[in-house]
């Protein structure tokens, strides 16, 4: 879920520890199955696996699922769906944008679980490309503060490609062209720095600024969408100040 960065990280750090810990571990291994399908289970060759499996070992999936989401993936083991990505658009409440990126092996379902849970929480499904021009895809790496600075940071990944080093509180964002992702983390990793994780995302070019009544509806209908297996990941356009998200958490 991508709009507020630091509603981001908050829902990151969250969600590990959540009641829907089930649900996230089912979404990042069916990353590592889709992953392995279309790159090979060769994690060197592969960057895009080795990245869903760091962000699966982040969130704390048994190696032995990753191990089998691998070989599933990779042919090397019966049993793997035969999953496909479909985006979805909408409004939200206030006018907030939304993408919908879903993973499925059943479109059927999965049109039908976004539909319902757009049109329960205040949302409207629009046409192809009527809302997805409001996006651009960027990588998007997120890696805790610790010891670093921002300057640390951005000394490391600039000549990799890093357009923009973002403070979020506990940690930092660094935003790059999708092509250049890899490029930025590897930087990281040969610098010896941590993260948490490398994902391609959508990032709005414009945003809606929300007060406390609007974030909470957008929120409650981002907790709906992502409460469908299918649904893999929500992007909105909207921000929320610091005062508001306080207000929210409280």
């Amino acid at each position: 879920m991508s709009g507020h960065s630091k509603w981001a990280t908050t829902k990151h750090k969250k969600a590990v520890i959540d009641a829907k810990r089930g649900k996230l571990f089912a979404k990042l291994i069916k990353n590592i199955e889709v992953a392995a399908r279309m790159g090979g289970a060769d994690i060197d060759g592969n960057p895009t696996l080795f990245d869903a499996i760091q962000k699966a070992k982040k969130s704390s999936v048994p190696n032995k699922n990753i191990d089998s989401a691998v070989k599933r993936g990779g042919g090397l083991e019966a049993g793997g769906a035969d999953y496909e990505t479909i985006m979805y658009e909408g409004y939200g409440p206030n006018g907030v944008a939304v993408l919908i990126e879903c993973l499925t092996d059943n479109r059927n379902r999965a049109a039908s679980d976004v539909r319902v849970a757009m049109t329960r929480n205040g949302g409207s499904m629009a046409d192809p490309g009527s809302v997805s021009y409001l996006f651009n895809r960027k990588g998007v790496v997120l890696l805790p503060k610790g010891e670093l600075s921002e300057d640390d940071v951005l000394e490391t990944v600039l000549e990799a490609g890093a357009e923009e080093v973002n403070d979020l509180g506990d940690s930092f964002e660094i935003i790059s062209e999708a092509t250049d992702m890899v490029a930025v983390r590897t930087a990281l990793q040969q610098a010896g720095i941590d993260y948490d994780s490398a994902d391609s995302n959508f990032l709005p070019t414009m945003q809606v600024e929300l007060d406390e009544e609007g974030a909470r509806k957008i929120f409650k209908l981002i907790d709906a969408l992502e409460d469908s297996d299918d649904v893999q990941n929500v992007f909105a356009n909207f921000d929320v100040s610091d005062e508001v998200m306080e207000k929210v958490d409280a």
